[in-house]
Protein backbone atom coordinates (compact mmCIF):
# COMPACT_ATOMS: atom_id res chain seq x y z
CA UNK A 1 0.00 0.00 0.00
CA UNK A 2 0.91 3.32 -1.15
CA UNK A 3 0.56 6.54 1.17
CA UNK A 4 -1.70 8.06 -1.19
CA UNK A 5 -3.40 5.00 -1.19
CA UNK A 6 -3.61 4.45 2.37
CA UNK A 7 -5.05 8.26 2.92
CA UNK A 8 -7.44 7.25 0.17
CA UNK A 9 -8.65 4.80 2.35
CA UNK A 10 -8.99 6.16 5.68
CA UNK A 11 -10.63 9.53 4.21
CA UNK A 12 -13.32 6.83 2.66
CA UNK A 13 -13.96 5.58 6.31
CA UNK A 14 -17.30 7.87 7.98
CA UNK A 15 -16.59 11.15 10.42
CA UNK A 16 -12.96 10.61 9.77
CA UNK A 17 -10.09 13.98 9.82
CA UNK A 18 -6.52 14.21 8.79
CA UNK A 19 -3.83 15.98 10.13
CA UNK A 20 -0.14 16.10 8.77
CA UNK A 21 1.81 16.17 12.14
CA UNK A 22 4.85 14.82 14.43
CA UNK A 23 7.55 14.61 11.21
CA UNK A 24 5.47 14.85 8.28
CA UNK A 25 3.14 11.90 9.36
CA UNK A 26 -0.21 11.43 8.04
CA UNK A 27 -2.35 11.20 11.71
CA UNK A 28 -6.33 10.19 10.94
CA UNK A 29 -8.77 10.46 13.49
CA UNK A 30 -12.38 9.88 14.57
CA UNK A 31 -13.83 11.93 16.87
CA UNK A 32 -10.41 13.62 17.64
CA UNK A 33 -8.90 10.43 18.77
CA UNK A 34 -6.25 8.67 16.88
CA UNK A 35 -7.25 5.41 14.79
CA UNK A 36 -4.21 5.40 11.93
CA UNK A 37 -1.18 6.88 11.02
CA UNK A 38 1.71 6.98 8.09
CA UNK A 39 4.94 7.85 8.89
CA UNK A 40 7.71 7.22 11.54
CA UNK A 41 9.91 4.61 9.73
CA UNK A 42 12.71 7.00 8.98
CA UNK A 43 11.24 8.40 5.59
CA UNK A 44 9.86 5.29 4.42
CA UNK A 45 6.31 4.20 4.13
CA UNK A 46 5.32 2.73 7.58
CA UNK A 47 1.66 1.79 8.97
CA UNK A 48 0.17 2.14 12.32
CA UNK A 49 -2.89 1.23 13.52
CA UNK A 50 -4.44 0.10 17.30
CA UNK A 51 -4.48 -3.33 17.74
CA UNK A 52 -7.18 -5.94 19.33
CA UNK A 53 -5.17 -7.84 21.90
CA UNK A 54 -5.16 -11.19 19.91
CA UNK A 55 -4.09 -8.75 16.66
CA UNK A 56 -1.17 -7.68 18.92
CA UNK A 57 -0.05 -10.85 20.64
CA UNK A 58 0.37 -12.71 16.87
CA UNK A 59 1.55 -9.43 14.89
CA UNK A 60 3.82 -8.18 16.72
CA UNK A 61 6.80 -10.50 15.91
CA UNK A 62 6.11 -11.29 12.41
CA UNK A 63 8.35 -9.83 9.79
CA UNK A 64 8.03 -6.74 8.67
CA UNK A 65 5.69 -5.83 11.56
CA UNK A 66 6.44 -4.51 15.13
CA UNK A 67 5.08 -2.95 18.45
CA UNK A 68 4.54 0.53 17.05
CA UNK A 69 7.14 3.18 17.91
CA UNK A 70 6.49 5.62 20.97
CA UNK A 71 2.66 4.15 21.54
CA UNK A 72 3.88 0.34 22.05
CA UNK A 73 6.22 1.84 24.05
CA UNK A 74 3.52 3.51 26.39
CA UNK A 75 1.54 0.49 27.30
CA UNK A 76 -0.60 0.70 24.06
CA UNK A 77 -1.21 -2.17 21.89
CA UNK A 78 -0.47 0.21 18.79
CA UNK A 79 1.26 -1.93 15.50
CA UNK A 80 3.61 -0.90 13.12
CA UNK A 81 3.94 -2.71 9.33
CA UNK A 82 7.15 -1.53 8.53
CA UNK A 83 7.98 -3.77 5.43
CA UNK A 84 6.04 -4.84 2.62
CA UNK A 85 6.34 -8.13 3.77
CA UNK A 86 4.55 -7.52 7.04
CA UNK A 87 0.90 -8.27 5.65
CA UNK A 88 -1.41 -7.28 2.34
CA UNK A 89 -3.05 -4.81 1.93
CA UNK A 90 -6.22 -6.43 2.10
CA UNK A 91 -5.62 -7.11 5.61
CA UNK A 92 -3.93 -3.84 6.49
CA UNK A 93 -7.28 -2.33 5.51
CA UNK A 94 -9.00 -4.69 7.69
CA UNK A 95 -7.01 -3.78 10.58
CA UNK A 96 -7.16 -0.25 10.30
CA UNK A 97 -11.34 -0.55 9.85
CA UNK A 98 -11.19 -2.98 12.90
CA UNK A 99 -9.15 0.05 14.80
CA UNK A 100 -11.50 2.68 13.49
CA UNK A 101 -13.67 0.92 15.46
CA UNK A 102 -12.31 0.46 18.35
CA UNK A 103 -11.86 3.97 19.10
CA UNK A 104 -15.18 4.88 17.66
CA UNK A 105 -16.53 2.12 20.36
CA UNK A 106 -14.85 4.19 23.07
CA UNK A 107 -16.36 7.60 21.56
CA UNK A 108 -19.39 9.01 24.25
CA UNK A 109 -22.55 8.65 22.71
CA UNK A 110 -23.23 12.03 22.31
CA UNK A 111 -19.72 12.44 20.24
CA UNK A 112 -21.27 9.99 17.93
CA UNK A 113 -24.48 11.58 17.85
CA UNK A 114 -22.57 14.97 16.66
CA UNK A 115 -20.51 13.15 14.21
CA UNK A 116 -23.84 11.69 12.73
CA UNK A 117 -22.42 7.67 13.92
Amino acid sequence: MTRDEFNAFCASLKATSHVVQWGNADVWKVGGKVFAICGWNDGKDAFTFKATDLAYEVLQDQPGIRPAPYLASRGMKWLQVYDERGMSDASLRDHIVTSYEMVLAKLTKKMRAELGL
